[in-house]
């Protein structure tokens, strides 16, 4: 048996609907980090996001686990839809240190969000606990990460796909076909989602 500490993946987000680029960041993550397991956790509710009111959870989680068939090394975590509300990282990932005391935390974010991660709820305390996998999209300069934060940039699969886009290609009446999982295509459509 080997004694090589767990590594963890977390993966938190709307993923309002989940696509490829998720996918993509997952694969990079697995790989790069040498993750173990690898956890999405869809939020309630995004602290930057107030105004804008996700897709309901139930449907979220739906799209995410039939994305997500057949893959060993992920899972759905959806603690942050039970505890509704305003989903804060740093309580997801109290649970997480409980959970895996002994595990290397690896918290996946956009290098567009790492400017931001000071202002985090419980910064600091977050930065001692987890490390940080960042990933660009294509044309995005590779973000630094700020004082106080420990993590790596992942080379990853670079690709320009966002939630935002497919639902605006969903009510123009466009495929979504090759930006989503065929499962989530065809329950998207077949569910009348994002209309």
């Amino acid at each position: 048996m080997s004694n090589t500490p767990m590594t963890i993946g977390i993966f938190g987000g709307s993923f309002d609907p989940v696509h490829l680029g998720h996918l993509l960041v997952a694969q990079a993550a697995r790989e790069e980090l040498e993750l173990s397991r690898l956890f999405f956790i869809p939020a309630a509710q995004s602290p930057f996001k107030p105004e804008r009111q996700p897709t309901a959870a139930s449907q979220r989680l739906r799209l995410l686990r039939l994305a997500l068939q057949g893959q060993n090394w992920c899972e759905v975590d959806d603690q942050e839809i039970l505890r509704g509300g305003i989903s804060f990282t740093i309580e997801t990932m109290l649970t997480y240190r409980e959970r895996f005391p002994q595990a290397r935390l690896w918290y996946l974010i956009g290098a567009d969000h790492t400017a931001q991660l000071p202002k985090w709820r419980q910064a600091q305390e977050l930065g001692a606990l987890v490390e940080f996998g960042v990933m660009a999209r294509p044309g995005q300069t590779q973000a630094e990460l700020p004082p106080g934060f420990r993590g790596r940039l992942l080379t990853g699969f670079p690709v320009s796909i966002s939630s935002s886009q497919i639902r605006q290609r969903v009510r123009a009446g466009l495929p979504v076909d090759h930006l989503v999982p065929a499962t989530v295509a065809e329950a998207i459509r077949d569910n009348a989602l994002y209309l």
